[in-house]
């Protein structure tokens, strides 16, 4: 065997780990007001080795980015996991660095809601045996469904 053949070997035990979607608000979110995206689970480097006599390579999975499909037809590429909502944030504020604001509310939608996705990317290298290389990207996604509301302002006198 080459050192390629057993670093396809790695390659097919790499175990990535599955996204776990957050969004704040935990609940509805609201039309204008910033929504955060993040991922509980899902953002971390894994590795798996693959041995045969004198060849033992290692393959590296690392995630690159994270693309969220809102539903709405908006994609956001987040370069990272994104920042978890915690107390003491304005919520009036958008997140950091991984957030979408929804322009129009889900009630016009079958059952009311927004079907959103994360898809995360991943570079795959590989060494061993005095080589190295790098496989085409692999993937792990997850989805989710998001209810979507208007707040009603009362003005009174």
């Amino acid at each position: 065997m080459t050192p390629e053949q057993v670093a396809i070997m790695a390659k097919s035990r790499l175990r990535l780990p599955a996204p776990s979607i957050a969004v704040n608000p935990a609940a509805e979110q609201l039309v204008h007001l910033p929504t955060w995206l993040w991922l509980r689970e899902g953002w971390r480097t894994t590795s798996a080795s693959a041995s045969v006599p004198g060849i033992t390579v290692t393959a590296v999975a690392e995630p690159t980015a994270a693309t969220w499909s809102t539903g709405d037809g908006s994609t956001v590429k987040c370069s990272g996991p994104g920042t978890p909502f915690t107390a003491g944030h304005d919520p009036k504020c958008a997140s950091p660095d991984c957030g979408h604001t929804y322009r129009r509310s889900s009630t016009h939608l079958p059952g009311g809601l927004y079907a959103a996705t994360v898809t995360v990317q991943w570079n795959v290298r590989w060494s061993g045996a005095g080589q190295s290389g790098v496989f085409p990207g692999l993937t792990t996604t997850a989805s989710t469904t998001l209810r979507v509301a208007e707040s009603q302002a009362l003005n009174s006198r």
